[in-house]
C-alpha cells in the first residue's frame, strides 16, 4: 500500500517514511499543498498525511483540491488542537485529525484503521475469504458467518472481529484495540471494547459463555484463537 506524506518540515518527513516503511508501506512525500495535489492526482496513494500549515499552498486548501477528484482517506497534522480546528478540518474533507507533537505509534494505528475502512488491504491479506474454524468472513462484501449462516454484525463488530482473526493468538489490550480500531473515538471508555466482544461472541460463538475462538487473557486483554 501506498502513502503520502506531506510536511515542509524535512525532518518530520523523513522520521514518518523511515516508520511507515518499517511497516511495510511505501512512502512518496511532498513538502507544500501544491506538490500534495500534483502527487495525490498522478501517484494515487491509498492514505495521505498531510499538514495543514504549509506554503504555497494550506493543507486544508489541498484537501479541498484532493477531494475534488479522490476519495482517498486523509489524516490531517497540526498544531492546533482545538474542537473548532477539527471540525474545520472535516468540513474541508478530512478523514481523521492528529494534533503535534505526536507519538508515531499513535499515528500508525489511525493509518491501519483507516486503511481498514476504506477497504485497502496489502498483498499479504489479498484473499477474500478469512475462515477459522466455524467463522468465516467475506472481507469484499464485510460479511461473517457461522458454520456458513450469515451473522448480523454492525460495522464495528465487524472491524473487531477481522483484526482478531488477522492476527490469531495474539493478546491484545483493551488499549491497544481501542487506538487501532476507533483510533480518537471513544477513548475515555474502554468499556466499548468489553461490549463488542461480548456481541461478537453472542452472535459467532456456538456458546457464548464458554467461546472457542474469541478468548480473554485475564488481567491482559483479547485475542482470537486459532
Amino acid at each position: 500500500m501506498k502513502i503520502l506524506v506531506v510536511d515542509d518540515e524535512e525532518l518530520l518527513v523523513k522520521g514518518i517514511r523511515f516508520n511507515l516503511q518499517n511497516e511495510g508501506y511505501e512512502v512518496i512525500t511532498a513538502f507544500n499543498g501544491v506538490e500534495a495535489v500534483d502527487a495525490a492526482r498522478n501517484q494515487h496513494p491509498d492514505l495521505i498525511v498531510l499538514d495543514v500549515m504549509m506554503p504555497e499552498m494550506d493543507g486544508l486548501t489541498a484537501c479541498d483540491q484532493i477531494r475534488s477528484f479522490s476519495n482517498v482517506p486523509i489524516i490531517l497534522l497540526t498544531a492546533k488542537a482545538d474542537d473548532m480546528d477539527k471540525l474545520m478540518g472535516f468540513d474541508h474533507g478530512a478523514d481523521d485529525y492528529l494534533s503535534k507533537p505526536f507519538n508515531i505509534l499513535e499515528l500508525k494505528a489511525r493509518i491501519r484503521a483507516l486503511l481498514r475502512r476504506a477497504g485497502a488491504t496489502d498483498s499479504k491479506n489479498s484473499s477474500n475469504i478469512l475462515t477459522i474454524g466455524t467463522i468465516s468472513l467475506d472481507l469484499g462484501a464485510r460479511n461473517a458467518y457461522r458454520n456458513g449462516k450469515l451473522a448480523d454484525l454492525t460495522a464495528k463488530e465487524f472491524d473487531v472481529i477481522e483484526f482478531l482473526m488477522r492476527n490469531p493468538n495474539r493478546v491484545y489490550s483493551r488499549e491497544a484495540l481501542l487506538d487501532t480500531i476507533w483510533a480518537y473515538e471513544y477513548r475515555s471508555d474502554i468499556r466499548t471494547v468489553d461490549v463488542h466482544i461480548r456481541r461478537l461472541r453472542e452472535k459467532l460463538e456456538e456458546d457464548p459463555a464458554n467461546p472457542n475462538y474469541i478468548m480473554t487473557k485475564w488481567g491482559v486483554g483479547y485475542y482470537f484463537r486459532k
